[in-house]
């Protein structure tokens, strides 16, 4: 498979971006270290370049029933300039992929998704689209900047005169920012370090970069690569398409209930339902270690007994507790939190404890 490069892929080789394929993407997993890009956003502000990221626009008078349809929130009830988190569940229990709904205006929406299923979400989206909703692909179009960190707002409210704190979090307001116009501001992110997420036209996306750049001069802000990304999300207990949720894993056993809306028929609604009611058998859970050790992807999880109970879908080491944490599937008598489980970590089983999330 061709490995496709987002717009600004030149200027991060040019300022020390050591680029990797992920999702299909040539994509920058760090410009300095890990730790010290998490740092950074936790501390100060970092910005991503995310425009590997799949946009999709869902317009006309049938674009909400489409939504509905398809995504297990209850997207009806949004107002215009209101985002919301949701997924699309397959017809087997499984997730399709996680995705975020942007309502821009009635009979108008503006869908994203994993860079990773881009295609697979489209041709998924476009089966149930038997009413006639305009659906566009704008994935290459569109470049997203995620501007992160307790700084971060300061920063991006010196490129713009859209009044920052007037936008709740998971709302948005489309306007002029660093001299570009209908740039999509909105308040959502990856990390759980506060900031906006930033949707620009892809021609004036290195005009953004810049300005960026030099109106956070004195926040210390820095560029910020994949490797913090992922232990940025996995502090606060965020699920990666791919490792924490898949075609297997259903909603309720990822702890997405909150997003699993019965008030409305959606893909497989009624047997996600029966699940909800008889209980699920297995569930997502955060864990800290207690012994010394860093869990990842497919380790198994043990009981006290040495028992399989499930396995880790992603692990690290935490930047800010400096300790190993992950998140995994365990049997239910074993996911509350204070419950002793151990990681086999290469034929050693490791003591750790299922915790609340977020883990910081």
């Amino acid at each position: 498979m061709d490995v496709k490069k987002i717009p600004l892929n030149d200027l991060h080789e040019k300022i020390g971006g050591k680029m990797v394929a992920f999702a299909g993407y040539n994509m920058p997993v760090r410009y300095s270290s890990d730790i010290e890009e998490h740092m950074a956003v936790r501390q100060a502000v970092g910005v991503f370049d995310v425009s590997h990221m799949g946009e999709f626009k869902i317009e006309g008078p049938q674009a909400l029933e489409l939504i509905q349809r398809v995504t297990s929130n209850d997207a009806s009830k949004l107002v215009n300039g209101q985002a919301q988190y949701s997924c699309l569940p397959n017809n087997s229990g499984g997730i399709v992929d996680d995705l975020i709904v942007y309502k821009l205006k009635d009979n108008d929406y503006l869908l994203v998704v994993n860079a990773s299923n881009i295609e697979k979400d489209w041709n998924w989206i476009s089966k149930f689209n038997t009413q006639g909703a305009v659906m566009k692909n704008v994935s290459d179009r569109i470049c997203l900047f995620a501007v992160q960190g307790p700084k971060a707002t300061a920063v991006v409210q010196k490129l713009t005169s859209v009044d920052l704190s007037s936008i709740a979090y998971y709302h948005f307001a489309i306007g002029e920012l660093a001299g570009v116009k209908d740039v999509i501001i909105s308040n959502t992110g990856y990390t759980g370090a506060g900031g906006f997420e930033l949707y620009v036209d892809h021609g004036s996306a290195e005009k953004v970069w810049h300005a960026l750049f030099e109106a956070g001069q004195e926040e210390g802000i820095k560029p910020i690569g994949l490797g913090a990304r992922d232990t940025l999300r996995l502090e606060m207990g965020f699920c990666l398409y791919g490792n924490d949720i898949d075609d297997t894993t259903s909603p309720l056993e990822a702890g997405l209930g909150w997003i699993t809306k019965f008030t409305k028929s959606f893909t497989h609604s009624e047997e996600l339902l029966k699940q909800k009611e008889a209980g699920v058998q297995r569930k997502l859970v955060g864990f800290k270690m207690i012994d010394k050790g860093i869990p990842r992807h497919d380790y198994e999880i043990l009981d006290v007994e040495g028992r399989k109970i499930g396995k880790v879908t992603s692990g690290t080491q935490s930047p800010m507790l400096s300790q190993g944490i992950g998140l995994g599937y365990v049997t239910i008598s074993h996911s509350k939190p204070g419950a002793e489980i151990f990681i086999s970590v290469r034929g050693k089983a490791l003591k750790a404890v299922v915790s609340k999330l977020p883990l910081i």
